[in-house]
């Protein structure tokens, strides 16, 4: 009877090993595929790890001063072909925020309040890769907004050139490796803090000190420095360029019309904004979760003795890594639809969000005809979130039309129920119907920003700001040319002007150089032909 249980034990025990060895087997057949290609990714990687690198170090040392036109020229139209033309490896595209962030780190910056568009998460990681200290040009105030909002767990220390305390702030810090910003600086900084932001330290042993006026102070690694000023323009001397990292953070037309059109579609359309970040949040944690079971599996495996059978996790984890793994595949599929589908429904909404820029630099360059008017671009956004907020309104009650137009009757109230807003809601996905509501959101914002502007604005100067407005958008849909309102507005005269004909006397002689320089106009060409003949 004992040789009998001892045989069926050892019988148990087989099928048991035989199983585990089947799903061993299978998934380790799996994981050798995925092994299998990332060691060939690691091996493409590092081949071109040089060049990368090499190009995202040139990137965060020069680029930062620019803005987005010329950082797309120097990249694009210097560096790159230079790498090409000299057989440097590097990845194709050349995208330097691949080697200097993640989009975890990207998701984590816009949540800190730091503009989504392309600029600004470029300077993001200019600032963020920088050996040198940072001094950020920022007239609209996003950087330093940023920048408050990201170390406010760090205790910075906010402090200005004009405090008496700046210099005992600064040396405090130092020591202590709290970061510091000194914001709103002029075109000149004082030389007592020249030591700090030109890293003049000096190393004893293992330490390193940094010597302000008489004292020698022990340098926390912690430390860092952030220099700010709001001027657009600043004149700095070359040895502050060269011994701080110089980021722009002012915004362009073109960069406000990305944040913009990042607002416009987190509004109209948050299930697709939702959905995109809670994948970048789930990929990660998959990332992280399959080096964790890789990183143990590896280490079971080296530190194995005896039967590896006998280990039943290892074999659960090897398990758990192929589902995991097909799990990541499959997430990341829909993740690229859903990006595809964001970038469609965002260029959809351009139009809008392109208007809104307009308007604004509009608005920016009214302090031309008078100092007073300065223009803020948070009270901006807030204005074209009011805009898009009375969209949504207006387009949204056709319950209470129809619940007025019955009069009371009892047939039509069957329409309280839900099924019409979901047949709106599919409606309102047609090309028609978007067109439609991108155009209303389009007049709105022109709407509310033009009356924004206009109750900050003198009597005499609201025609004037109506009439530039409407040249902008005239000239940005092609009814008009840029030099034909130029000459309009800055009344073109003719240097080469001919002796005036006797039938056109009663033209001023004063205006007569105007009217000659109006055939500069291809619609005035004949101007003059047509007067003389006429006038004869």
């Amino acid at each position: 009877m004992d040789d009998k249980n001892a045989a069926e034990a050892e019988a148990a025990k087989c099928a048991s090993k035989l199983d585990l060895a089947q799903r061993l087997v299978n998934a380790l057949g799996s994981e050798s595929t995925r092994w299998a290609q990332s060691i060939i990714d690691l091996d493409e990687s590092i081949g071109l790890i040089i060049g990368d690198v090499l190009l995202a170090s040139s990137f965060v040392s020069y680029v930062g001063p620019f803005n987005k036109k010329f950082r797309l020229e120097i990249m694009q139209g210097k560096f790159v072909p230079f790498f090409e033309q000299n057989s440097i490896p590097m990845s194709p595209g050349g995208n330097v925020l691949n080697v200097l962030t993640d989009p975890a780190m990207i998701a984590t910056w816009n949540t800190q309040k730091l503009p989504s568009d392309q600029v600004s998460v470029e300077n993001g990681a200019i600032l963020c890769n920088s050996e040198r200290y940072s001094l950020i040009i920022d007239p609209q105030l996003q950087g330093i907004t940023w920048l408050k909002e990201r170390t406010k767990d760090d205790d910075l220390q906010v402090t200005r050139l004009s405090n008496p305390k700046v210099v005992k702030t600064i040396e405090m810090a130092i020591e202590s490796g709290k970061p510091v910003m000194l914001e709103n600086l002029d075109n000149s900084i004082d030389a007592v803090i020249q030591p700090v932001y030109s890293r003049a330290v000096i190393k004893k042993g293992r330490n390193k000190y940094i010597k302000m006026g008489d004292k020698e102070l022990s340098l926390n690694p912690k430390f860092n420095l952030f220099l700010h000023t709001k001027l657009s323009n600043p004149h700095y001397p070359p040895e502050i360029q060269a011994e701080c990292t110089l980021i722009n953070f002012t915004v362009t037309e073109t960069g406000l019309e990305d944040q913009l059109l990042d607002l416009v579609v987190l509004k109209e359309r948050p299930d697709l904004a939702a959905q995109s970040v809670e994948l970048i949040k789930q990929q990660n944690q998959f990332k992280i979760t399959l080096s964790e079971l890789e990183a143990d599996l590896l280490q079971r495996l080296a530190n194995a003795t005896g039967d590896i059978l006998d280990d039943i996790e290892l074999v659960e984890n090897l398990e758990k890594s192929k589902m995991l793994s097909v799990e990541i595949s499959e997430k990341v599929e829909i993740a690229k639809e859903t990006q595809l589908a964001i970038y469609e429904a965002s260029e959809a909404y351009r139009p809008a969000a392109n208007r809104g820029a307009l308007v604004f630099f509009l608005m920016n360059e009214l302090n031309m005809i008078h100092s007073f008017y300065r223009f803020s671009l948070d009270s901006f956004i807030i204005v074209v979130k009011r805009a898009i907020d009375i969209v949504a309104e207006s387009l949204k009650p056709k319950k209470a039309v129809k619940e007025e137009l019955a009069e009371g009757e009892e047939a039509p109230e069957e329409p309280e129920e839900e099924e019409p807003s979901e047949e709106e809601g599919e409606v309102e996905i047609t090309p028609r119907t978007l067109k439609k509501r991108i155009d209303a959101l389009t007049d709105s914002i022109t709407f509310q920003a033009f009356s924004y502007t206009r109750r900050g604005t003198f009597e005499r100067h609201k025609l004037l700001v109506a009439t530039m407005l409407c040249f902008r958008i005239q000239m940005r849909k092609g009814a008009l040319k840029e030099e034909e309102v130029e000459i309009l507005i800055k009344n073109s005269v003719a240097l080469d002007v001919p002796n005036q004909p006797e039938n056109l006397k009663m033209i001023p002689e004063t205006m007569w150089p105007s009217v000659v320089g109006l055939q500069k106009v291809k619609v005035f060409e004949d101007l003059l032909k047509q007067m003389e003949s006429e006038g004869l």
